[in-house]
């Protein structure tokens, strides 16, 4: 029980450096994405959404209630995905990458 609480706490942490970052590189969003964007039956939901907005607006708070519910949490491997779709991103998202690569090494 210790364990999975220790583990939650290193993963919300995570999530937490990863707003900071995405706020840092003005990639986080004020405004969420219209509502039928939430609607895509896609992987993340490629066909309504950029990374950011998915991670954002779907991910994010679909770990942490997860979290809240005590459920347990499936693994994921985001970095892959991110590394691609980010590869011709303005922004300087190389400590993003990190991050999301470290978010998955505790998943």
């Amino acid at each position: 029980m210790l364990a999975q609480k220790s583990q939650e706490q290193k993963l919300l942490n995570q999530i937490e450096q990863i707003i900071a970052e995405l706020q840092k590189i003005d990639l986080w969003q004020i405004t969420p994405p219209k509502p039928d964007a939430f609607l895509s039956q896609e992987p993340f939901a490629l066909d309504t959404m950029q990374a950011h907005e998915w991670l954002q607006w779907i991910f994010i708070p679909r770990i942490q209630a997860m979290i809240d519910s005590k459920v347990n949490l499936p693994k994921f491997a985001l970095h892959p995905y991110f590394e691609e779709a980010l590869k011709e991103q303005e922004q300087d998202v190389n400590r993003l990458l990190n991050l999301i690569k470290q978010l998955d090494e505790l998943s």
